[in-house]
């Protein structure tokens, strides 16, 4: 019998694994039909597809995948009925969350994402009730073995990059949204390919929460990404390796 469970148990757990990844296919194939709908099939030309395709492979989501989504926005149309919508609220302990969407059913996304604030203890607010504590910007990063600090640093700001973080980590740059194609065309000519670039909201300062509030708000997070029609969720909270240490226990 403990064999058994064991057994279900791995398969369960494998079958939520598909599931996740099966998800998060979906939502990057959709951001790649709508870039191709939004400024055609051409990556060189189309900053919006190049990083939709630069996310996609990061994830290992296979070259069939990503022609059937370019395929789809050249075809049929069905990305036409597609709307990018920005949710603003807060989670517990005050914490803001922007949630970005892409949507064929304004009202099925607006009760998913509502709904969720208000099982896990938020609020949903008005458009632009917490992005005014965010930046909105590029970032590109890159591996630490792609380049020496100084070497990156040149050339990000050459490019027109307004700041560069250099760890052990890797190197993050960092772009005005108006100047993000810009910089990371002229970072990809001399490092290759980055390992990962987008435009993102970056809070100007984080909120640290206990383990009771963090738990939570983990949830939210988790239900907002179980929706199809959210792409990304950014917030302005920070754990201490402690409590997600007691979390992962």
């Amino acid at each position: 019998m403990a064999g058994h469970s064991q057994f279900k148990n791995i398969m369960y757990r494998k079958g939520a694994q598909d599931a996740k990844r099966a998800k998060l296919f979906t939502k990057l194939a959709r951001e790649i039909t709508v870039s191709v709908k939004e400024s055609g099939e051409d990556p060189s030309a189309n900053p919006r597809l190049r990083s939709a395709i630069i996310a996609a492979r990061k994830e290992n989501m296979p070259n069939d995948n990503i022609d059937r989504a370019i395929k789809r926005a050249t075809g049929d149309g069905a990305a036409d009925q597609f709307e990018t919508i920005r949710y603003e609220g807060y989670g517990p302990g005050g914490v803001a969350l922007i949630v970005e969407a892409l949507t064929d059913n304004r009202n099925r996304t607006a009760s998913e994402v509502r709904s969720a604030f208000s099982k896990h203890g938020g609020s949903l607010g008005e458009t632009n009730s917490v992005s005014f504590m965010f930046d909105h910007v590029g970032v590109i990063e890159y591996p630490s073995d792609a380049a020496n600090a100084e070497a990156m640093f040149e050339a990000a700001v050459e490019a027109g990059a307004d700041d560069v973080q250099s760890t052990d980590n890797g190197h993050e740059v960092i772009c005005a949204v108006e100047s993000f194609a810009d910089v990371r065309d002229a970072l990809e000519s001399a490092f290759g390919e980055a390992r990962e670039a987008g435009l993102v909201w970056r809070p100007q300062n984080t909120v640290e929460i206990d383990e009771e509030k963090a738990g939570t708000l983990l949830k939210l997070v988790d239900t907002l990404d179980d929706s199809d029609d959210v792409q990304k969720v950014h917030s302005n909270f920070e754990v201490s390796d402690e409590v997600m240490a007691k979390l992962a226990g």
